[in-house]
This record gives C-alpha cells, structure tokens and sequence, in this order.
C-alpha cells in the first residue's frame, strides 16, 4: 500500500518535467499534452497501489509517457505535408513547430527503438552529438553515422506514410508518359 502524501509530492516533483517532455514531443500542443500527461498519472495511479512505487518515479513516468505518446500517434494521423518539406538536415530545422514535430513524433513511432530513440535525444531532447556519444559509449563519429541512418530511414518512412513529395510525383508521371509514348511508337 502506498501512503497519499507520497504520490502528492512525488506528483509536485515531476509534473513540470512529465509536462515538458511531453509538450516536446507533441509540438507544443497544450491539451493534447494535458491529455496525455493525465493519461500517464492515471497509469500511474492504477499501476502503483498493487506494484508499489518505482524507485525512480520520473523515469517510469516518463517511460510510460513514451508509450502513451507511441499509442496516441499510431492511432492519430497527422495532417498530410509534403515530406520534402522536413529537411531533418537542414540547420534551421526545429521540432519546436507544434506541425512538425507531431510529424517527427508520428513517423518516429514507426522506426526501430534504436533509431527513433537516437532521433529522439537529438531533436526532442535537444543533446549534441557529443552528449550522445558519450551517454552510449560511442564515438561521436559512430553517432553521426548512425543518426545520417536514422534520418533517412524517418524519411523515407514519412514518404511512403504520406505520400511521395509532389515533384517527385510529377517526375514519376512523365516518366511513365514518356515510356508509353516510346513503346507505342515501336
């Protein structure tokens, strides 16, 4: 059994960074951030009166958190963009607009946890390459690598979930019409 006044001030503790690490990953998006913090503290609520208390309160929070976030964005589709419009390369490039980030958050659920995880600490959490190196016992060089992979493959994801971008369409089109054309001609 648990004692009230322990998840009162465990709830004080960590509802502001349970709120900022949510609010990130939906882009800013108070009551979708709202909703889905409520969500974890009833998990929590449920879970902890049978289980106990985790020793660490906030990773489990924030684990469970990433589940809730995982859940909602496989049920919810984001609003159609043109992929080619998210350059994750391009220097200016911010998960801090509500748009893109629920994008990123979305696509991110359907990578490998080794990717999105990867993508995750960069963009969201805001690390450089050298903190997740040295978080993961890595060269910075292997992070590189590994986060130019991750990259490509949450682009390439993001193009098949929501289509081609439009150029890329159009080029595919006329290509076809020019192949119909050359083989009629033969």
């Amino acid at each position: 059994m648990i004692d009230e006044t322990d998840v009162i001030q465990v709830y004080r503790e960590t509802i502001r960074p349970l709120h900022v690490f949510v609010s990130r990953r939906v882009g800013g998006d108070t009551g979708l951030a709202e909703d889905l913090v409520q969500e974890t503290w009833v998990r929590a609520l449920d879970a902890w009166p049978t289980k106990g208390m985790p020793d660490e309160p906030l990773a489990w929070l924030i684990r469970v958190a990433r589940n809730t976030i995982v859940s909602h964005f496989r049920r919810a589709r984001p609003e159609p963009v043109d992929p080619a419009s998210i350059d994750l390369e391009a220097p200016e490039f911010s998960t801090d607009q509500g748009e893109t980030a629920a994008i990123v958050g979305w696509g991110l659920t359907r990578l490998r946890r080794a990717h999105s995880d990867l993508l995750e600490a960069f963009y969201f959490d805001g690390k450089s390459v050298r903190e997740i190196a040295r978080e993961r016992s890595l060269s910075e060089r292997a992070v590189e690598g590994r986060l130019r992979r991750a990259r490509a493959r949450l682009k390439k994801k993001l193009e098949r979930l929501l289509g081609r971008p439009a150029a890329e369409r159009s080029r595919t089109t006329r290509e076809k019409e020019e192949h119909a054309r050359s083989t009629r001609t033969l």
